[in-house]
């Protein structure tokens, strides 16, 4: 007689991930957190910018401004002055040309950060008074 094989008891399937799938999906989460972390440093690079550009502006304004109310009118040439605003020390440089109308003067105001990079330039007609 022939005896059958003995039948071994067969171990349950196992539940769980490979080896593999648990470095895919650890690749995968590396990459998000790559890729938020550059977002968040432009956001804060973006975010100095502004900063930066807002308070140079104020200062422009203030020097354009301060020019209307003097009620004079403003000699031809380019003159440099420092405003600070923020914590921040701004250079302004004034530039003011003749126009073709002898009755008005071209006032530009450049400003640059600390830094000395340029951050703005505004532009206004001043009239004789």
């Amino acid at each position: 007689m022939c005896a059958d094989p003995p039948v071994l008891p067969q171990a349950p399937p196992q539940a769980g991930l490979t080896l593999i799938e648990v470095l895919v999906a650890l690749a995968i989460v590396a990459v998000t957190l790559a890729a938020g972390f550059k977002a968040t440093a432009a956001l804060t690079r973006n975010s100095e910018r502004l900063g930066h550009t807002l308070a140079a502006q104020w200062c422009a304004d203030n020097l354009l401004t301060n020019l209307r109310l003097q009620r004079q009118f403003p000699p031809v040439g380019d003159s440099e002055q420092n405003c600070e605003q923020l914590g921040q020390t701004y250079t302004l440089q004034l530039v003011v040309r003749p126009t073709p109308n002898p009755n008005f003067r071209r006032a530009d105001v450049r400003a640059a950060d600390p830094a000395g990079q340029p951050v703005l330039q505004l532009s206004t007609v001043l009239p004789r008074n």
